[in-house]
């Protein structure tokens, strides 16, 4: 899988965003270990705790399809800077990936290639927590 083609898997999420409060669109796709592409949007909650994240919406995706292993990743937003996850996004991309690298776009076409490491530096994995 290209990686246009992997951002192209979150765009399309988009439109399918639900996000009444922020006005902020976030579409993901992960491509699992597996070969199989997952996706989300973010949906957002008038209980701003209870928000749904777009990358956890996709990690979600592929947990119900059997798929906890993830090596290529892409969010991107409505808004015009480069779309970069959470603190929680990147700790959860963090302990199910060896070596991911997430592609964070901007709407015109541009992104950053970079790996969970980068994005979390000293992250936890379970082996952490032994």
């Amino acid at each position: 899988m290209t990686d246009q083609e992997l951002i192209q898997a979150a765009k399309a999420m988009l439109n399918r965003s639900y996000a009444p409060f922020s006005h902020y669109a976030v579409g993901a796709a992960l491509l699992g270990s597996d070969g199989n592409v997952y996706t989300g949007c973010n949906i957002e909650s008038a209980t701003y705790g209870a928000t749904i994240c777009a990358e956890r919406g996709a990690i979600c995706n592929a947990f119900a399809h059997g798929c906890r292993r993830f090596v290529r990743g892409a969010v991107i937003s409505s808004g015009a800077e480069y779309c970069t996850p959470c603190g929680i996004c990147r700790q959860l991309l963090y302990e199910f990936s060896d070596h991911l690298v997430m592609l964070c776009c901007r709407n015109d076409g541009a992104y950053l290639a970079l790996t969970a490491e980068e994005l979390l530096p000293h992250g936890f994995k379970n082996e952490t927590m032994a």
